[in-house]
């Protein structure tokens, strides 16, 4: 499997468990919430963590791109991570409508981050490591 079938399908888990996180806040299933969503946020944390800590850095070294669209990615991480940590604490306090209106604003980033590392990244990279590509996936956490 080259990277970008490994990392879309990764887009994919993360998003669906995001999605049922989020319609058990809709149902006010407090408990069943917490725990997707704890799921949801661990999933989005490792995925930020492959791309991080193994393709980004052997994209730059490769390319010598460091301050590219791996460093977009990057920012748009920092973003994303910022809003996981605040749609968290709104989830905590069982606060539905708080929940709800930044989720809306969370999910459109995510889908525009996808699309760029799935539509343009992981493209270049399965590119740039041709053979090398299924040996960096089975490096990763």
């Amino acid at each position: 499997m080259n990277i970008s079938e490994f990392m879309a399908d990764h887009h994919r888990a993360c998003d669906d468990e995001y999605v049922k996180a989020e319609g058990l806040v809709v149902d006010q299933n407090w408990v069943e919430a917490n725990t997707s969503f704890a799921n949801a946020y661990a999933d989005f944390n490792l995925h930020f963590k492959r791309e991080e800590e193994t393709l980004f850095p052997a994209f730059e070294e490769k390319t010598g791109m460091a301050g590219g669209p791996t460093q977009v990615m990057r920012s748009e991480h920092v973003r994303m991570r910022a809003t996981l940590d605040e749609l968290k604490s709104h989830l905590e306090a069982q606060d539905k409508d708080k929940f709800l209106g930044l989720s809306e604003s969370f999910i459109i980033l995510v889908q525009q981050h996808n699309m760029k590392e799935e539509q343009m990244l992981y493209s270049m990279m399965d590119k740039v490591f041709g053979a090398e590509s299924e040996n960096l996936v089975k490096q990763l956490p």
